[in-house]
């Protein structure tokens, strides 16, 4: 059995008390170096440090009599691992356990509604800008390709004026959020972001 659980967005009182008993039950827990240092009294017998993909796919098929739990960090299902356990995974059963996703948590720091959010994430993918700019709200996952730096370029060259909400290291204690729009947003590297967009 896979149990695929969702760890939220870091810090540890954004989790699900529930959690603790899926943890407590595994045989192996895997997840990344942070995702492991992040969760106290797990067993280091019991911990495996996550391989790459094909790796991790053979190694669940092959140990289906195992309670594997699978760690996500966010929401498995918010354009996380759940969705390619889901696809990669069928000889055995799997629970998915949600957890809070950082763009759940970037939009309570500000203070703003979800309601008719555009949801996306630009990990390992090119988003369709010009429909993903047409919406009064966008919450996206960026990666180092397509960050926030890029998606100000792309409003600029639709003439569009927008805000853009970047969220760096949510939940930690140097966590920051900072405000730009699509001319002052700075060409740098940010740190584990989430961008929220919205009209100006």
């Amino acid at each position: 059995m896979i149990v695929v659980l969702g760890i939220g967005p870091g810090n540890e009182d954004y989790r699900l008390e529930g959690m603790t008993k899926y943890l407590a039950e595994a045989d192996v827990v895997i997840g990344s170096n942070r995702q492991l240092e992040t969760i106290s009294n797990i067993p280091e017998n019991k911990k495996m440090i996550l391989p790459h993909l094909v790796e991790l796919r053979d190694y669940l098929r092959e140990h289906y009599n195992d309670k594997n739990v699978l760690l996500a960090s966010g929401d498995p299902l918010l354009y996380g691992i759940g969705t390619w356990v889901k696809s990669n995974v069928q000889n055995q059963k799997i629970k998915i356990i949600p957890g809070i996703s950082s763009i759940q948590y970037m939009f309570h720091q500000l203070q703003l509604s979800m309601n008719n959010c555009y949801l996306t994430s630009s990990h390992g993918r090119t988003p369709d800008f010009d429909f993903l700019l047409q919406h009064s709200k966008v919450g996206m996952v960026t990666d180092q390709k397509i960050g926030p730096f890029e998606i100000g370029q792309e409003i600029k060259k639709r003439g569009l004026h927008k805000k853009i909400y970047v969220g760096e290291r949510l939940s930690y204690p140097d966590e920051r959020i900072t405000c730009y729009d699509e001319s002052t947003v700075e060409q740098r590297k940010y740190e584990m972001n989430v961008v929220v967009i919205t009209n100006a």
